[in-house]
């Protein structure tokens, strides 16, 4: 697997998803020794945590951009 060769904290959202996909798909399979398959598995995690920053990140970005949208007092216009 040589996207494994990228650091984690190199990837965008999208790359750490597409590869957590493709660990999960080489997990089910199944055939791996068991030390292969636990570095598969702590990558896997790692990019999981990845995307969780990433989607942290982006949700802390929606909220902030609906605050400067909304008004300061519920049922009131800001001026």
């Amino acid at each position: 697997m040589n996207a494994s060769e990228t650091p984690v904290e190199d990837l965008g959202y999208e790359q750490a998803r597409d590869e957590l996909v493709d660990v999960v798909r080489v997990l089910e399979q199944g055939g791996l020794d068991l030390d292969a398959s636990l570095a598969l598995w702590e990558r896997g995690e790692k990019l999981a945590k990845r995307c969780e920053f990433h989607l942290d990140g982006a949700r802390r970005r929606i909220e902030t951009a609906l605050q400067g949208d909304a008004p300061d007092e519920p049922g009131q216009d800001s001026e």
